[in-house]
């Protein structure tokens, strides 16, 4: 079962979107292979936030289980984040809308005494907390794969056109934002980490397309996330869905900034260190 904000327990549960804890952020983000029999999932997030929950991992009194929902259900249980998972076809379909989800799940009897993560609230009585073995200790952030996406978990792609009357140009397209380049040596392809350097052309790509989404579905230059229906348009589809699995509430002309920051956990500072590293080797 994927859990979503309607989700009620009678104990606190540490996920981003309920306030029992004050650490409660779980984040997940996956990239999405596959092969002629198998679909292959690899984490590219796993982020937990609760210094209790990790140290519940640590003890092994906790396990992730990987929820895959689709016109089948799938769920198997995650030995490690770094790990491949790999899903026979004949058990999954991606052309229907597809829900994944992590839980964490009580391998025994855990009390909650310990619990410094806890918003004040339980502080009476978090000794009297107990999550019997097998039940639901957390669970993270939804991801939306989508059928009618030919790359459902891309949201950039690239491209040469050396007639381009200028060196870049941003184009939004009906699945990607699209960065074209005049020169290949602009994508730093033979240098390390030319991932890092790429950033601030995914910058002002994520501006654009950003930009784009307030005019297409705003009223006074900001969208109310929470009530917006999901967008038609596969593109705008995947920046919806990008920023509510980041806990986005609200978009406006005015904290564009703040909500790329969000959702790419702070790109500049990522270009920032990939800078510096590049001075300190003395390249």
């Amino acid at each position: 079962m994927i859990y979503k904000k309607d989700a009620n327990f009678p104990y606190p549960v540490f996920a981003s979107n309920v306030k029992t804890y004050l650490k409660n952020d779980f984040q997940i983000d996956l990239d999405i292979n596959e092969d002629e029999k198998n679909f292959i999932f690899k984490f590219t997030e796993f982020e937990i936030e609760s210094d209790f929950i990790k140290q519940l991992k640590e003890e092994r009194k906790l396990q992730f289980i990987l929820i895959i929902q689709s016109k089948d259900n799938w769920f198997t249980k995650i030995e490690s984040p770094n790990d491949e998972i790999t899903v026979p076809k004949n058990r999954l379909s991606l052309n229907n809308r597809t829900l994944i989800q992590v839980h964490i799940q009580a391998i025994e009897s855990i009390n909650f005494r310990n619990n410094e993560d806890l918003i004040p609230f339980y502080d009476a009585f978090k000794e009297e907390i107990t999550v019997r073995k097998n039940g639901l200790i957390g669970y993270s952030n939804v991801l939306v794969l989508e059928g009618r996406f030919r790359k459902p978990l891309e949201i950039f792609s690239k491209r040469v056109d050396e007639n381009l009357s200028s060196e870049i140009k941003i184009e939004l397209g009906n699945e990607t934002i699209e960065l074209v380049f005049k020169d290949a040596n602009y994508q730093f392809g033979e240098l390390p980490k030319s991932s890092g350097l790429m950033l601030p052309y995914i910058y002002m790509g994520m501006q654009k397309a950003l930009y784009q989404f307030i005019k297409n579905y705003g009223t006074e230059d900001s969208v109310e996330l929470e009530y917006l229906d999901e967008p038609e348009n596969l593109l705008d589809l995947k920046i919806f869905n990008l920023m509510r699995n980041k806990n986005v509430d609200e978009l406006s002309i005015d904290n564009v900034d703040e909500v790329i920051n969000q959702i790419s956990d702070s790109m500049i500072g990522k270009y920032a260190s990939t800078v510096r590293e590049f001075a300190s080797d003395g390249n």
